[in-house]
């Protein structure tokens, strides 16, 4: 007998689910025509036992009919759901199962419910017509078995992963993984495993549709390994959960233990311990009504709250802002007007103006001590000692200081606060800094209030109106703590290089004191009374191994420095300082005196060289006055004339109203050409060219007008302009001078480039009230109101 042979009389019969014989068959006469019987979302392997449920009315006539003859059909996947009615051979697959009906019983409902039992997979090779069901020409298959060691290497692992899957479904009796253990055909042990596991119809119809028993072993290894990695995460989530549980039952347990054993021995829980602290603190903190009120609100509600929810951590951490304010702490003020100016000239040199304002405010205070504090803005260039202003002023005034950088601030809730409902809510810097100094009248700088931005997420600017408003302040409403907090008795004080940036609502609630540039006289007292001394000692000298003579500080002023404040002077100085250090650490020298001949030693070439005598020695030049955020600076102005006609060219990257200041004064010299003997036909021989150096630095306003028409005037006379002269002022049509902003600077630029002469506008005569009086002095200035009066200052030699 051959091997196939022996296989087929081995499947002459099966065994029931229950170990009984079933109906015997052959599998050398199986019909080749068999009734077709759909199935949704299911599949049958041969030998296994498939129960189902029959509705249709031409799939129960098939029932009956197999009933009648062999009980043998055929069971084909169907693509089509289960409520869609397969009309088309073309929905079914083309690999099929024989299937003998062990069992069939017909229900009051119409419906038949069999078991079935799997015979022999088969091909359909065609359809044959003629009856209401399903009928075809099939073509059965054996299964291609090998007798090698990947196949039981196969059926090893299959075997172990199956086994894992039953011990991790509840619904699988343990007695099936020994039965797969049993089995020694790979392919029907990878039916058995296909049929048991949960997958879909389409996969097992790829392992039915597979002869090569190995190769179906592999796609099952697929299947199991996919069924046992969603049965181990469950199972681990199941654990997971089942801890969680567990674990807050054993606390909840061991909690109301805990409770029970302090009642007993009379002690009070830590919840209890700490609500009673934060009555004490409302009782005691001096909190207005409507704070009070809403304290014991929340104290109400935490006192109901378990101590491990995150509402309870919430509620507290609002408490302890709540009752660690300073509703009612203050700080003394030094009333003593002497001993305040004292305080302020140690520290400052100059800085006339704003220290008269904060003795004024003392004075008042003296006289009248319920007085609302002042919203002071200090504008001016950097370095001009703004923000150390306002810490002098609190300690002459005895008060706590604290200070906020704006610059950059773009979200509202910096200012107001986050509403409680947002995670890891925070009340503004404004009320954080008021708890953080402990006082309700501290000096409280705004920072760089002019750098305040805006985005999606609010306008600062807007939320600083009622912070820096003295009608309102006095129940400032912060988003945190929804209650209102009297800043009335804060000095408030802002600091901005610049005003235009500041929003005009906001700027009309300050006090602006402008705080001009340091002369040269002043640089070099607060070098020698500040500057110098501090970088000894942070440089670890001490103060007779270095000093400096006046030359040399007024050479480093002049050569090193171009700024209206003490920054860059201070550098320079430090530079110095750390060079001479070097020295005395190297043991090279013990001291040293820094002469003006020395500087260079140190801080290399003279950065900066006067330009004026160079610039201004031939005619089509002159020289104009400018303003920028950090003071003022000189602007030279340069007309050329070449061959062409009627073109004039601007550059030096000119802004609009530059470039209609120099039209205009074009305009002015053609119209009054005869006037001051130009040719009247000049601009039809020749193109105009002007130009204002330091290219890369954009440039624009009206007050280069004057300038710009000397300029222009000097070179189509072929004249020179006055040697040290400068000039600023707008000029019209008409050959009228307006006059311009930024005198203050402007004055003490030309003051530090040395600098003897200046025209100014008529108008701007009330502008030198602020000038130091040693700067009016060593100027001339001259008040123009027409352009023909510039004409005949600038070139009268």
């Amino acid at each position: 007998m051959d091997a196939k042979e022996s296989s087929r009389k081995k499947k002459k019969g099966l065994l029931m689910p229950d170990g009984k014989p079933s109906l015997e068959y052959d599998t050398d006469n199986l019909p080749t025509d068999l009734p077709v019987l759909p199935l949704y979302d299911a599949a049958l392997f041969p030998k296994m036992v498939l129960p189902l449920v029959v509705m249709q009315g031409d799939s129960l006539k098939l029932v009956d009919e197999a009933m009648s003859s062999n009980r043998i059909i055929g069971l084909v996947v169907s693509k089509k759901k289960e409520n869609v009615k397969t009309e088309a051979s073309d929905d079914l697959a083309k690999t099929g199962c024989s299937a003998l009906i062990l069992k069939m019983a017909k229900g009051e409902d119409n419906r038949a419910q069999m078991l079935v039992q799997g015979l022999s997979r088969f091909h359909i090779k065609r359809f044959i017509e003629g009856k209401p069901y399903f009928k075809a020409e099939v073509e059965y298959f054996e299964d291609i078995e090998h007798d090698n060691d990947e196949t039981s290497a196969l059926k090893a692992n299959i075997i172990k992963q199956f086994s894992r899957i039953v011990e991790l479904s509840p619904g699988l009796p343990p007695e099936i993984s020994q039965m797969a253990s049993s089995i020694k055909e790979p392919g029907t042990l990878a039916d058995m495993i296909s049929s048991t596991i949960n997958s879909t119809s389409q996969e097992k119809q790829k392992v039915l549709e597979e002869p090569d028993a190995a190769k179906r072993l592999k796609l099952v290894t697929k299947m199991v390994n996919h069924q046992l990695n969603i049965l181990e995460l469950g199972n681990k989530i199941q654990s997971q959960v089942k801890g969680d549980m567990d674990k807050r039952q054993r606390e909840y347990y061991l909690r109301q233990q805990l409770k029970a054993i302090k009642e007993e021995l009379g002690e009070t829980d830590e919840g209890t311990v700490e609500i009673e602290e934060y009555r004490a603190k409302i009782n005691k903190g001096g909190l207005p009504e409507e704070a009070v009120k809403e304290a014991k609100r929340e104290l109400d509600r935490l006192s109901k709250m378990h101590p491990s929810s995150a509402e309870y951590t919430v509620t507290s951490t609002y408490l302890d802002w709540l009752t660690e304010l300073p509703w009612n702490e203050t700080s003394k003020d030094n009333l003593d007007i002497k001993k305040a100016r004292k305080v302020l000239d140690d520290d400052h040199y100059g800085l006339e103006k704003p220290k008269r304002r904060i003795i004024e405010y003392l004075a008042v205070r003296k006289l009248k001590p319920d007085s609302k504090g002042p919203i002071l803005c200090f504008a001016g260039p950097p370095g001009t000692g703004k923000t150390s202003l306002g810490s002098s002023i609190a300690r002459a005034l005895g008060r706590k200081f604290h200070r906020i950088s704006l610059g950059g601030v773009r979200d509202e809730a910096e200012i107001r606060g986050h509403r409680r409902t947002y995670v890891g809510a925070l009340p503004g810097r404004v009320i954080q800094g008021i708890r953080r100094v402990g006082s309700r009248n501290p000096v409280f700088m705004l920072d760089e209030i002019d750098k305040v931005g805006s985005d999606f997420r609010g306008d600062p600017s807007s939320a600083l109106l009622e912070v820096l408003d003295p009608e309102q302040n006095y129940s400032f409403s912060d988003h945190y703590l929804d209650v209102p907090f009297d800043l009335s008795s804060v000095m408030f004080i802002c600091t901005a290089n610049v005003l235009d940036t500041i929003p005009s609502a906001l700027r009309d609630r300050m006090e602006v004191i402008q705080l001009l540039g340091y002369t040269e006289d002043e640089k070099v007292k607060i070098a020698q009374r500040y500057l110098i001394p501090r970088q000894r000692k942070q440089n670890g000298l001490k103060s007779n191994q270095v000093t400096f003579n006046v030359g040399s500080i007024r050479g480093i002023i002049a050569g090193y420095t171009r700024e209206a404040g003490l920054r860059n002077l201070e550098r320079e100085i430090a530079s110095i300082c750390r060079g001479v250090a070097t020295k005395v650490a190297e043991e090279t020298i013990k001291k040293q005196s820094i002469k003006l001949d020395d500087v260079a030693e140190y801080l290399g070439p003279v950065k900066f060289t006067s330009e004026v005598k160079a610039r201004m020695s031939t005619p089509g030049v002159a020289m104009g006055l400018a303003w920028t955020p950090v003071g003022g600076d000189l602007l030279f102005i340069e007309a050329t004339a070449m061959k062409g006609g009627k073109k004039l060219t601007l550059t030096g990257q000119l802004g609009d109203v530059m470039k209609e200041s120099a039209s205009a004064a074009l305009s002015f010299i053609r119209t009054h050409a005869k006037q001051m003997d130009i040719d009247e036909d000049f601009f039809e021989t020749q193109d105009i060219h002007v130009h204002v150096p330091a290219g890369a630095i954009p440039k624009d306003g009206p007050s280069a007008g004057v300038t710009i028409l000397t300029a222009l005037v000097s070179l189509l006379t072929n004249r020179r302009i006055r040697k040290n002269l400068a000039m600023t002022g707008e000029i019209t049509l008409r050959g009228r001078v307006l006059p311009v902003g930024g005198i203050k600077e402007k004055i003490l630029a030309a003051h530090r480039a040395g600098i003897k002469s200046i025209i100014l506008c008529k108008l701007n005569e009330k502008d030198l009230m602020d000038i130091p009086e040693k700067v009016k002095k060593e100027l001339k200035f001259y008040f123009v109101e027409k352009m023909m009066d510039v004409i005949k200052i600038a070139f009268d030699t």
